[in-house]
């Protein structure tokens, strides 16, 4: 046997109990067994890391992950624009940093490079460079003119239903594992904007059948109420934001609970709301922008969500210059403050549940499945900020391969 055993541990295996004294025994990428303290593990051929009584948990998901947005921790951009090679370099960036944070999987919402995260996916699968295990995406046809909305496009739908069609499948072809559509419009881009339906029922219907024939995912920017229930009728898996979801949307997301995500990204209002004053949005621009009343909407309505059964999921739309890639782990405070999970429910959220949506063998500390773990010097169970410290994160396995690993812990 040759491996690694990591000992004198506590161990939070995802599905929201309280971790307990352990070993955790890892061959090759995976999970080999999860051990009792006190267990006997002989192999001279091991691999011992000394834990430290540290916290070990699952690597952490990002459900609403825009890696080509281009702010981070280490850059700020003011603008979303930049021109194609950099922007490459910026994304493989991010992806490292968002790793570096403790996600070691992300699932795209949107990409304002077709092409890039597929082919970025790609050579993270290969080794050749860091960052989390990826759901790539694309962000609907015609990036034209203001961030998320094509050229042209207005409630009239004028858009052919082949055209649509046509495009599901092209981006199927290039590789992408979702494609994620703006179901309807933003405040942030025009006054009212929430409740602009940016596609007909029979649009809907038609993408969702095409995505189904090709084996792709679907993913929406839904606001109203009514392109909440277009895009859960149409078979999409991911539904992001739901801030105006009614009673009728609230009970087709439940009936559909065992198929589908929703991920509210409050982390993006919560920093037009509290921390953009110095790029010019006070109080009276993140109420226009409706951040003000967006972020009280999701306080209504994520506990109800959660109450029903349906995952909701962290992931808080990082990438804006006041909204940066790498405090991702920020959205996992805002559960717990604003929208009443418990601290073991919000790690459940951003672990197991997490790892439901990648579909992937990731976001639990079981045998058989993948070595993503993270060595933590804390308690998240007690005080969930801990996780924003990336100091605090002592180690950070990705398929039982150490991206980082204190010497501390060595032995």
């Amino acid at each position: 046997m040759s491996g690694t055993l990591i000992s004198n541990v506590r161990i939070f295996d995802g599905s929201g109990s309280d971790a307990k004294a352990g070993q955790l025994l890892i061959e090759g990428d995976r999970i080999a067994a999860v051990l009792a303290a006190d267990a006997s593990v002989g192999d001279a051929h091991l691999r011992r890391i000394d834990g430290g009584e540290r916290f070990l948990m699952p690597g952490m998901v990002e459900a609403h992950a825009h890696l080509t947005w281009p702010s981070s921790i280490e850059r700020v951009f003011t603008g979303m624009q930049v021109p194609y090679a950099e922007h490459v370099a910026v994304t493989e960036a991010n992806a490292r940093i968002t790793l570096d944070a403790g996600f070691t999987s992300a699932y795209s919402a949107g990409s304002l490079g077709e092409d890039i995260e597929p082919a970025m996916r790609d050579r993270i699968n290969a080794g050749l460079i860091p960052g989390p295990r990826l759901r790539a995406s694309a962000l609907e046809k015609g990036m034209e003119g203001v961030m998320g909305v094509p050229e042209g496009h207005d409630p009239t739908h004028d858009r052919s239903i082949p055209g649509l069609v046509d495009y599901v499948r092209a981006r199927k072809a290039a590789g992408c594992d979702s494609i994620k559509f703006l179901m309807s419009s933003d405040e942030a881009f025009q006054r009212g904007g929430a409740q602009i339906l940016m596609y007909s029922e029979e649009e809907c219907q038609a993408i969702g059948r095409t995505a189904a024939e090709e084996g792709v995912w679907l993913a929406c920017h839904a606001q109203a109420a009514e392109a909440i229930k277009r895009a859960v009728r149409a078979g999409f898996r991911a539904i992001y934001h739901c801030t105006h979801a009614d009673e009728e949307a609230l009970d087709l997301l439940e009936a559909h609970r065992d198929r589908l995500f929703v991920a509210p990204a409050p982390g993006l209002l919560y920093a037009r709301c509290f921390e953009a004053q110095s790029f010019g949005i006070g109080p009276a621009e993140a109420e226009a922008m409706g951040a003000t009343s967006g972020l009280a909407a999701m306080e209504r309505l994520m506990p109800e969500l959660k109450r029903r059964g349906v995952r909701v999921l962290p992931g808080g739309d990082y990438g804006f210059p006041y909204n940066v890639v790498g405090r991702n782990a920020r959205d996992l405070q805002i559960f717990v403050e604003r929208f009443g999970f418990t601290p073991a429910e919000t790690l459940r959220a951003a672990t197991w549940e997490g790892g439901e949506l990648m579909d992937m063998q990731i976001g639990r500390i079981s045998e058989g499945w993948l070595a993503d773990v993270l060595l933590v010097d804390g308690d998240p169970l007690a005080d969930i900020t801990v996780l924003q410290n990336q100091a605090r994160i002592s180690g950070i396995m990705q398929g039982g391969t150490w991206r980082r690993l204190e010497e501390i812990c060595l032995n």
